[in-house]
């Protein structure tokens, strides 16, 4: 039986939005052999959690919103995007119950943000580099990661011939600063030392996550197999 995993809307006011991205999640879970189940962002906390209990890991998605920088206690830049407080809102019910049950968590790029955000982490507003992170998805090579050969992300890509600095798509502006509480670092842009990804601690939670897209490069073996991961963690735990 194909695990369930959580995958709340990517926003709440940009249906266009949705139906072009979500799909590309869903079928990274279905190649992975998982199931996706779609969390609305309407409903009260109760009707949601209903939802959520029956899933066995999380998924959180990008979006073209921004976290909203109240809750990591500093003013917008003036580049910050609005934030949509919707999804926010279903995130952190998300990950709540998610690190309440064990349950196993991939973010992606907002997704990202939203997670070292609800650790208590804070959030570099806008990223002024020469390189340009916000290539966007025409661009299937914006720059390398180089991962942590010691990290749980590590681990997943040194699978694939041991490679640990690899090429990535890249579609952001914003990027983990003070890490969260139980977070570290698993790998940063080796040119200028943004944080591309971020990992838990607790060797039995897993929790990655990456800056770049790996849903819109499945046909790498390194991107399916991060959605993979996840998938085996959720069936471990089920």
């Amino acid at each position: 039986m194909r695990p369930r995993i959580a995958i709340p809307l990517p926003l709440s006011n940009n249906p266009e939005y949705v139906e072009r991205s979500l799909p590309q999640y869903e079928q990274a879970l279905d190649m992975a052999g998982g199931e996706a189940v779609r969390i609305p962002l309407e409903g009260s906390p109760t009707e949601i959690m209903k939802i959520i209990e029956g899933c066995s890991a999380v998924l959180l998605p990008g979006a073209s919103a921004d976290v909203a920088p109240g809750k990591y206690g500093a003013a917008p830049h003036p580049k910050t995007a609005p934030a949509d407080p919707k999804r926010d809102n279903v995130d952190d019910l998300l990950l709540r119950d998610a690190y309440a049950g064990r349950k196993p968590v991939l973010g992606i790029c907002y997704g990202l943000q939203s997670l070292n955000v609800f650790r208590t982490g804070t959030l570099l507003q806008h990223i002024e580099s020469k390189i340009n992170h916000q290539a966007g998805r025409a661009v299937p090579i914006a720059h390398q990661v180089e991962i942590d050969p010691a990290s749980h992300l590590g681990d997943i890509v040194g699978t694939l011939g041991g490679q640990h600095v690899i090429p990535v798509n890249s579609s952001h502006h914003q990027s983990a600063d003070l890490l969260g509480d139980g977070l570290r670092v698993a790998a940063r842009c080796p040119e200028d030392g943004v944080i591309e990804a971020i990992e838990g601690t607790a060797p039995d939670h897993f929790v990655v996550a990456v800056q770049w897209h790996p849903e819109r490069s499945l046909e790498d073996g390194t991107s399916l197999a991060i959605f993979k991961a996840l998938v085996s963690a959720a069936k471990r735990r089920a």
